[in-house]
């Protein structure tokens, strides 16, 4: 197994790649993981870059110290606002940076341990699986803390991961999701006892993602987002095209005829 690491936003965002997996890692858990400015458009660039010439197929994103997954925007960023025109930007960037995680063309796993709140819980609700410890504390609680607010696409995200009754609930009362409730909605897919597991079997996952058809994934991920955009009626016959007029679709049937396992290209 070939392993590459480099490190980026001074240290705060490491990127680890094995083989056709990546795992990006927020690393600064003395902060709890708190993100900077600097890592939230590190892991946008990555997310960008994912699947180019098809050397990632996954990626991991997780929190360094196995006790927070990422606590949010660093507070301390929003000293110097000033007022309506940094809000704006503000959101507008993190609209940017969440809309280029959920179109990487890879599955996207989250490994949440810990605390998962604001920027952090964004983050998680826009990746394609979630994974975490029995200690997860999901939330977004700025009615009790900055007094800002969420714009529409968090809201949606938001949402989407925990249904619109209970997004609605715990923004308004600003309290935190923990293990037994989260479990019960379906938050993530699995949870364990300790980060070692977690992470093991979020590589596990991610190894598996890399061996099936990648346009098929593509396509998948980007149905969906198309249908929480538009509804049933969202347009997909560039998709349909895609996979069933690609290489791959017909190495499939071969292979599948042939009883052996196909080789994928992504073309």
């Amino acid at each position: 197994m070939s392993v590459t690491q480099t490190a980026a936003a001074g240290g705060d965002l490491l990127f680890a790649t094995e083989e056709a997996v990546g795992l990006v890692t927020f690393n600064r858990p003395q902060a709890r993981n708190a993100l900077t400015f600097e890592m939230y458009e590190g892991l946008a660039t990555i997310c960008r870059e994912a699947g180019r010439e098809n050397a990632l197929r996954a990626l991991i994103v997780t929190g360094a110290g196995g006790k927070s997954f990422a606590a949010g925007t660093d507070i301390s960023l929003f000293r110097n606002f000033d007022g309506r025109k940094d809000g704006l930007a503000y959101e507008q960037k993190m609209e940017k940076v969440l809309h280029d995680i959920e179109s990487c063309v890879v599955p996207t796993i989250a490994a949440i341990s810990g605390a998962c709140t604001g920027g952090g819980a964004a983050i998680a609700a826009a990746c394609d699986v979630r994974l975490a410890t029995r200690d997860i504390k999901f939330g977004v609680p700025i009615a009790r803390t900055l007094g800002n607010c969420l714009s529409i696409g968090n809201l949606h995200r938001l949402s989407s991961a925990l249904g619109a009754s209970l997004a609605r609930e715990i923004l308004l009362t600003s309290r935190l999701i923990e293990a037994e409730e989260a479990e019960r909605i379906g938050l993530a897919s699995e949870f364990f006892d300790d980060a070692g597991a977690m992470m093991a079997r979020a590589r596990e996952l991610a190894r598996q993602m890399t061996a099936f058809a990648p346009l098929t994934i593509r396509a998948t991920k980007k149905g969906f987002a198309r249908l929480a955009r538009g509804g049933a009626d969202a347009k997909d016959d560039d998709l349909i095209a895609l996979c069933y007029g690609s290489e791959d679709f017909r190495e499939g049937l071969d292979a599948f005829l042939a009883k052996r396992k196909p080789e994928w290209k992504g073309r």
